[in-house]
């Protein structure tokens, strides 16, 4: 359902670097790039994570209470691309919920961006008749 996220940064070829090792976990790379920002993904037919300069011209923020889920096969994959966002740069701020987290917990890249390795979703439950009674 997601065609892409895009998270504003002040530091373009900081978050580019940052962005360039940690998406290696996942197998994306570089689709896209244009003066004020990039995009990654494992496809271009895939949902992207994209880094931009902000279109206002202003400075990017934080916007607390926002994060990104990047997809993760395994909560072993999980941890390793949070150890690595760790390395990189980024701060930890707390351990996987139950929302599915892989094993790595929420984090903020070295800008600052929030982003939480995930795994898919379960299958949705077997749908049930709302009315089960009725004929």
């Amino acid at each position: 359902m997601i065609g892409y996220v895009t998270l504003g940064t002040n530091d373009l070829a900081r978050a580019a670097a940052f962005y360039d090792e940690l998406l290696k976990e996942v197998g994306a790379r570089r689709l896209w790039e244009f003066p004020r920002g990039i995009a990654w993904g494992v496809a271009e037919d895939k949902p992207s994570l994209c880094i931009m300069t902000p279109f206002d011209g202003r400075p990017a923020s934080v916007g607390n209470g926002v994060m990104v889920a990047l997809a993760a096969k395994s909560r072993e994959q999980g941890g390793r691309g949070h150890a690595r966002g760790l390395a990189l740069g980024g701060a930890g701020e707390g351990a996987g919920g139950p929302g599915g987290g892989a094993g790595g917990g929420t984090r903020q890249d070295a800008t600052e961006d929030k982003e939480h390795p995930t795994r898919p979703p379960p299958p949705p439950p077997e749908k049930k008749p709302l009315m089960p009674d009725y004929p």
